[in-house]
């Protein structure tokens, strides 16, 4: 049996006879004397035959990349001039007295013994070899070391892992829910969860004060870098604590996983508010290492002929901003084109600029294409405003009030990375005093988070302005990625009945939909609340992985697809016969 791991092995054990186990990373003939660089998950060990040991050279002689090894030798210190600095086992070597091929291998899709560009198609189709890559393997390994140390802080601080139901009832939290049909109910589904919250109040409800799931999630939403239709969070709800000290709780398990797995001192977490982030930085998850921020200048340009700005000026659900790029003058025509192209994504229609080529001389040291059209005091006073000095540049966004905050939000972030800005490595916040809702494009309104989260108001001032109400909830982000959410629940009938009047949830709808969580908070409901991580997104920023998909093990691709075992797939008629269940293809396209 195996003693050590590849990568284990060190100058504490030379002299000693080791079995190790593990697959050919690499292969070489020295002059009769046979290299085998072995890899398990731990690393990579260079084990040597020679002649020495007939039956054993001539196996070495035969194996090939990927071949699945056992291996029985001394360890010993390798000759000078051999040390291998890069290797975590670079000072030894295992002299081979026994080997064993306990399997071959065809040719592998790609290389794994050295760092090849392979398409991420190719990648999931044969991810089994993928994760043999070392890179991939540290991640993994990396995250199951992250989530057990999560465990062991909650466990200590009193939380309980409890498991909530994977087959539950369509409940609406903002996205599309993955429906299972039922066999034994005709007609009816089960939802797969997009989250444990009813559960999880529920358990509140039930005195169960400290709760915690490493939990299973599922969205039937258009895919991103940081998105997947199946994802874990870390899902936390506790009672008879404000959002302070949920806060606290969550903020110390996060520095101590940086501290202690990262070697990492967070700095502080300040708190900010969702419209301060939203006016400063055009987001609710700023990235606070880039010093760039949104400037308005609506009231300068309310009055100019040039209705490019001064429309937007004039409607209170529109906005326009200057972003100020220090010594960005140096930006080509073609880079500022690319940008141009960069924020119609977000449904920007252009990118106005001036360059500040010449402070001192005025309105004479300036390039721009827009000059022309508007008044000299409008310009100068912008310039003013966002402090503009000679060498910078400074770019303009006028539109809807959500398309400028996304569009000059994600160029902020955008040149902030193309010109390297960053101030600092990790920059943590919290953002705070969220509205409860948001126009839903109907003339309505709809949650922000979700219906069970608590007004920082009175069920009458909610249901007089709800458009202005804010709510008790609470988001970390970190460099730009939300990490986590939450807030305080609802825990009064009258309070959600509120909501619900708010959202035209109906009595008999609220009846149909969350029956058992309103008898529930009939019951002594204790005020509780609580917040979830993206345990993805938290492992993605700790590896420095540029993807969820890099951190999760089988993760499924952009159009929600599983190459790998090429799910979904098609079902057996009979299969679908006894969930009451036909499909009904779409009609060929006419060909006249």
């Amino acid at each position: 049996m195996r003693t050590h791991y590849c990568g284990a092995l060190g100058d504490a054990h030379i002299d000693e006879t080791v079995t190790l186990y593990g697959w050919v990373h690499r292969r070489r003939d020295h002059g009769g004397v046979i290299f085998i660089d072995l890899r398990d998950r731990e690393g990579i060990v260079q084990v040597v035959f020679d002649p020495d040991t007939e039956e054993s050279f001539a196996l070495a002689d035969r194996v090939r990349s990927e071949y699945v090894l056992k291996v029985t030798g001394r360890v010993r210190a390798r000759g000078e001039g051999t040390v291998n600095p890069k290797m975590k086992t670079g000072t030894i070597e295992v002299l081979g007295k026994e080997l064993e091929i306990l399997n071959a291998a065809a040719t592998p899709p790609f290389p794994l013994d050295e760092y090849v560009e392979v398409g991420e198609d190719v990648r999931l189709r044969y991810r089994y070899m993928d994760l043999r890559r070392p890179e991939m393997q540290e991640r993994l390994i990396f995250r199951a070391k992250a989530t057990s140390y999560i465990r062991n802080f909650l466990d200590q601080n009193g939380f309980l892992d409890l498991e909530t139901p994977i087959l539950t009832r369509a409940t609406p939290e903002g996205a599309r829910d993955y429906l299972v049909p039922s066999r034994t109910h005709e007609g009816r589904f089960f939802a797969l969860p997009q989250s444990p919250q009813l559960f999880k109040q529920l358990l509140m409800v039930s005195g169960f004060d400290r709760y915690y799931q490493i939990a299973k999630c599922f969205r039937d939403e258009d895919l991103r870098a940081d998105r997947q239709p199946e994802f874990t969070q870390v899902d936390i709800e506790t009672t008879f604590m404000s959002e302070e000290e949920i806060m606290g709780i969550a903020e110390g398990m996060i520095r101590n996983l940086f501290r202690d797995l990262l070697q990492v001192e967070l700095p502080e977490f300040p708190r900010m508010t969702w419209h301060e982030a939203m006016r400063r930085y055009g987001s609710d998850k700023p990235d606070l290492r880039i010093p760039l921020e949104l400037t308005d200048v609506a009231d300068l340009l309310k009055d100019v002929e040039f209705k490019v700005f001064s429309g937007p000026a004039n409607d209170a659900k529109s906005r326009v901003v200057a972003l100020r790029v220090p010594q960005g003058s140096q930006l080509s025509r073609k880079q500022i084109d690319d940008y141009t192209k960069f924020v119609g994504i977000y449904g920007a229609k252009g990118l106005a600029y001036i360059k500040v080529n010449d402070r001192a001389q005025g309105i004479d040291g300036l390039q721009s294409p827009i000059i022309k059209f508007l008044p000299e005091d409008a310009v100068l006073a912008i310039l003013e405003r966002v402090g503009a000095e000679t060498g910078d540049v400074v770019f303009f966004g006028a539109d809807k009030r959500n398309v400028v905050n996304e569009a000059m939000g994600a160029l902020r972030v955008k040149i902030g990375h193309d010109l390297s800005l960053m101030e600092k490595d990790w920059a943590p916040l919290w953002v705070v005093d969220f509205p409860m809702f948001e126009e839903d494009g109907e003339g309505g309104l709809t949650s922000l988070h979700h219906p069970f989260t608590l007004p920082a108001c009175t069920p009458e001032e909610l249901a007089a302005d709800p458009a202005h109400a804010l709510s008790r909830a609470y988001d970390m982000v970190l460099n730009g990625t939300e990490l986590g959410g939450g807030s305080l629940r609802i825990y009064d009938p009258a309070m959600q009945q509120a909501v619900f009047e708010v959202l035209g949830i109906g009595e008999e709808e609220a009846r149909e939909k969350f029956g058992f969580l309103l008898d529930a908070l009939k019951y002594g409901a204790p005020p509780h609340g609580g917040l979830a991580f993206g345990l993805d997104r938290l492992i993605m920023l700790m590896t420095g992985a540029s993807s969820i998909r890099d951190v999760i093990a089988f993760p499924k691709t952009q159009s929600a697809m599983c190459l790998l075992t090429q799910a979904p797939g098609e079902v057996d008629p009979r299969q679908l016969r006894e969930l009451h269940i036909r499909v009904r293809k779409p009609a060929a396209e006419s060909t006249e």
